[in-house]
């Protein structure tokens, strides 16, 4: 019996350890066999909802991608094309779609909306993004950082975080680090810290297993000698423009560039990005946001940087795919002979 089978995945706390390094095991495999075109399809008699409130691109991709690759159905709700929580209750919506299909992933704003449909869903609820946690990012994450150090263990890497970590991908970077070991530092201005009863968990169970998890305002105490930095976008669409200004005023010393690089002490440093990235003018809103703010080479990572280290990058981008496949497999699937 596969102990993933029907199980949700709303945060990474919802596995142990060993459950997180199946899901990565069976990512690899299964992204070795596509690129060997000698994937099996398993989920042919499955059907998927993609609940998007809040719109995406490589959620929205890598999850179709994943079904279609395995042989599985998806509907795809958009932002403003169900009832619910407006005519429909998100108790009554998650009743009836956990009759119409095998699997539900949500993705939008409030966390408690997917914890709702969790709870009154007789199929598994997948977390494509809340503003509390991205677990399918993080896993995504894991398998990068596993496929660069091939022999290391994860407990003993170091990886900086650096930028907000007062969002969704902080918090599931924490909750990653416990459970894998990965050496953490979060590096930002103590406005921008994770919430304190989440970090107090993962810091102190990490202590006990003689793990280290840390935040730090220092820059150069929290880079010295990584194997990773890690950033993300410092805003949001959707967001006000106040607090847009406040935040990029914070965080503006966090900005990864060559000298934090140098600050590391390693050539080799690796640099991990979620995407998407205003290391240039390109898009409308790199332009308005650089231009206004008097960003003159990217925002929270300077183009050169993220030229450099693009192939990772997207190689990142790309295991969205490959880690998502492998919980769909997961958790629909009786028994996993893969």
């Amino acid at each position: 019996m596969n102990n993933l089978y029907k199980r949700d995945c709303l945060r990474l706390l919802d596995f142990t350890s060993l459950e997180i390094n199946n899901i990565i095991l069976l990512a690899e495999k299964l992204k070795k066999d596509k690129k060997n075109n000698k994937e099996i399809p398993l989920l042919k008699t499955k059907n998927i909802a993609l609940i998007f409130e809040k719109e995406s691109t490589r959620t929205r991709c890598s999850f179709e991608v994943a079904a279609f690759d395995q042989g599985a159905n998806v509907t795809y709700l958009g932002p403003g094309s169900t009832h619910l929580g407006v005519k429909e209750s998100i108790e009554d919506t998650a009743k009836i779609l956990g009759r119409l299909y095998d699997g539900i992933q949500y993705r939008g704003h409030d966390h408690k909306i997917i914890e709702i449909l969790s709870k009154y869903s007789k199929a598994p609820v997948w977390n494509g993004l809340t503003e509390k946690f991205h677990p399918t990012q993080l896993l995504a994450d894991l398998l990068t950082i596993k496929e660069n150090f091939p022999e290391k263990k994860f407990c003993n890497i170091k990886c900086a975080y650096v930028g907000d970590a007062h969002n969704n991908i902080g918090n599931s970077f924490l909750e990653a680090a416990l459970l894998v070991g990965l050496d953490l530092r979060l590096v930002a201005p103590k406005e921008c810290w994770p919430e304190k009863k989440l970090f107090k968990f993962c810091q102190e169970e990490a202590k006990k297993k003689k793990r280290n998890i840390i935040c730090t305002e220092n820059v150069a105490e929290g880079v010295k000698n990584v194997d990773f930095i890690y950033t993300d976008v410092w805003v949001s669409m959707g967001e006000r423009k106040e607090i847009w200004e406040k935040r990029i005023k914070l965080l503006r010393p966090y900005q990864v560039n060559r000298n934090m690089l140098n600050m590391t002490y390693n050539s080799q440093v690796k640099i991990l990005h979620c995407l998407p990235a205003l290391h240039d003018q390109k898009t409308d809103m790199g332009k308005s946001i650089l231009k206004k703010y008097g960003f003159q080479n990217g925002m929270e990572i300077t183009d050169d940087i993220f030229k450099e280290n693009q192939k990772i990058i997207f190689e990142q981008a790309e295991n969205r795919l490959h880690t998502i496949k492998a919980l769909l497999v997961s958790s629909l699937l009786k028994k996993n002979n893969l």
